[in-house]
């Protein structure tokens, strides 16, 4: 029998399925003249909500920082519910709470940085965008450029996926 004679190992006119490699693996390097397709996580569930970033901070100087614990359940909670990942609001309610928002001020922007690597696209903020605040609180312009640059990445992730 011939290769001819064999049906194709996949139907002609579909694009191969890879899976994407495990975090913190690289996939092996293509031959040459190879190019291995886009694999782009699509988005599970609802796109979250377009906040603010001076709304946010108006209203958590306001109600002298209770809703920034609404901001941060709620941010959790999207994300979680959009990509199936994450902290959840809970646990993200309780761990600003219990830690004073130490904990949290690392966890945001790394769960946000996931959801751009989900899609194949840069991490614009990290786990290591927290300390913003750690070292910046000293002269009070840390916590501010933090949530500028999270909420900013928030935000336009949101948009990219529809949000208005």
């Amino acid at each position: 029998m011939s290769t001819l004679d064999q049906p194709p190992a996949q139907p002609y006119g579909t694009a191969p399925q890879y899976a994407p490699a495990p975090y913190g693996y690289q996939q092996a390097p293509m031959p040459y003249g190879q190019q291995m397709p886009v694999v782009a996580g699509r988005p599970l569930g609802p796109v979250g909500k377009v906040r603010s970033t001076w709304a946010v901070i108006g209203l958590s100087i306001i109600t002298f920082g209770i809703y920034g614990l609404f901001y941060y359940y709620a941010t959790f909670e999207e994300m979680k519910q959009h990509s199936g990942e994450g902290l959840g609001g809970a646990l993200g309610l309780v761990l600003s709470i219990f830690t004073g928002g130490l904990v949290t001020v690392f966890a945001l922007p790394n769960e946000v940085g996931h959801l751009y690597a989900r899609q194949g696209r840069p991490r614009p903020v990290t786990a290591t965008t927290g300390l913003w605040v750690i070292f910046g609180s000293l002269i009070l312009v840390g916590p501010l450029v933090w949530m500028i640059k999270t909420n900013g990445a928030l935000n336009a992730y949101w948009r990219s996926v529809g949000a208005r």
